[in-house]
């Protein structure tokens, strides 16, 4: 993509009305743009980065069998009396009638009883859908963390009662979790932490990221790494895994949360198995734009956002520092040549731009590779290498740039 098409701009300076890091760097970096407290619009770069967070998701989702719908996020008033939970403050209402989905139980149990009924075994059937909700977020700030509209994956999984399936597939999507966020480049900070299970079972499980924008207080145990969240810490003077009474108190993000939600469901709407008994049901959810405003707010630096290169919007940032035809036609000719072998590149073509700036722009933007084109490095026959997150430099000739981008093939696990 040429720099000077892309429908964005950056910014020198910080919104005024933005605290939180991730929404600072994306709205300056031209990612994302505010309309107002928790809502946003999602420009072409912060898309792509939405787009590739959600495909990491479907393929651990098809690894393991579950298989995506999408369900309407406009909902009748019935289904939500029949659970008792039209009266939510956090759901906004439409004419008394309809609701806008801020979570999918009373929509996915009725649809499911037109298909399921009356299975002996289900074999941890699970669907999943990537989805726009909607919440009545009296506390929207801290950017794309905590929003009136948001991006959810939600997966839902429905077993025969008396086995030990749902326990089994619940442990299975710890397992599936842990996948996506090493792909996401956030696992290293980011804890299994044990949560109240509500109204649905003794206990549930969040996964929170650390780091100083999170609005959750977590208790980490110090040896081995277990965590509580500060709603049960009061129930658990020692740590669950191993015993231990030593916790450090870290700020969290929660990017994702489980539960077994047992017969909740599935008795109010009559979801039952051949011998008439309520199957049982698992609910698996995480956040897309709020992962992506966890990875903005670890992966970044003085300079602007560090994209792990799984999820950046391009992999390699061509930059023509100087504006004579032959440096721009080098220039272009590494821009064609990606293109040709399918490489993501963005080639920063703009004529009206210094080359301080094109410079400032690109640690903003924070794409994985520089590849600098510029007199001084012409006269060497050589063309500069800028590998963003680990601020190595590499020179290399014309001849060796094919093997660098074979070397930096956008594989699945990067």
């Amino acid at each position: 993509m040429l720099q000077s098409k892309i429908f964005s701009k950056t910014l020198k300076n910080a919104p005024s009305d933005e605290k939180s890091q991730n929404a600072i760097l994306l709205i300056r970096a031209g990612f994302i743009d505010k309309l107002s407290a928790g809502i946003y619009s999602y420009l072409p770069l912060g898309l792509k980065v939405i787009k590739k967070i959600e495909n990491i998701i479907r393929e651990e989702m098809e690894k393991i069998g579950a298989q995506e719908i999408l369900m309407p996020a406009l909902h009748s008033k019935e289904n939500w009396e029949k659970t008792g939970r039209w009266g939510i403050k956090e759901m906004f209402k439409v004419e008394d009638k309809y609701g806008l989905g801020w979570t999918h139980e009373e929509i996915i149990t009725p649809l499911m009883k037109n298909f399921i009924n009356n299975v002996s075994k289900l074999n941890d059937l699970a669907v999943y859908q990537i989805q726009t909700k909607f919440r009545n977020e009296p506390r929207a700030k801290s950017g794309i963390l905590r929003t009136k509209e948001f991006i959810m994956k939600d997966l839902y999984s429905f077993h025969c009662e008396g086995s030990d399936s749902l326990e089994n597939y619940y442990e299975k999507i710890k397992n599936v979790y842990w996948d996506i966020f090493e792909r996401l480049k956030i696992k290293e900070k980011t804890y299994l932490t044990l949560a109240s299970g509500g109204s649905f079972s003794k206990e549930s499980h969040e996964f929170q990221t650390v780091t100083p924008a999170g609005e959750d207080l977590i208790y980490v145990c110090e040896n081995c790494g277990a965590a509580i969240n500060e709603e049960i810490k009061g129930n658990h003077n020692e740590c669950p895994r191993c015993g231990e009474k030593r916790f450090k108190e870290e700020k969290a993000i929660e990017v994702g949360n489980i539960f077994q939600l047992h017969r909740k469901y599935s008795e109010v709407f009559g979801l039952v198995d051949s011998d008439g008994k309520p199957i049982e049901m698992g609910c698996y959810g995480m956040g897309v734009s709020r992962v992506m405003g966890a990875i903005a707010e670890i992966h970044n630096d003085e300079k602007g956002l560090i994209w792990p290169t799984s999820v950046a919007p391009f992999v390699f940032h061509i930059l023509a520092l100087d504006s004579s035809e032959e440096i721009k036609k080098s220039a272009q000719k590494i821009y064609n040549e990606l293109s040709l072998i399918k490489k993501e590149a963005l080639f920063d073509d703009r004529e009206n731009k210094s080359a301080g700036e094109k410079l400032v722009d690109s640690d903003l933007l924070g794409i994985p590779y520089k590849i600098i084109v510029s007199k001084r490095n012409m006269e060497k026959g050589v063309v500069e290498i800028k590998d963003r997150q680990k601020g190595t430099v590499k020179f290399l000739k014309p001849m060796e740039l094919n093997k660098f981008y074979k070397s930096k093939i956008c594989l699945k696990n990067y």
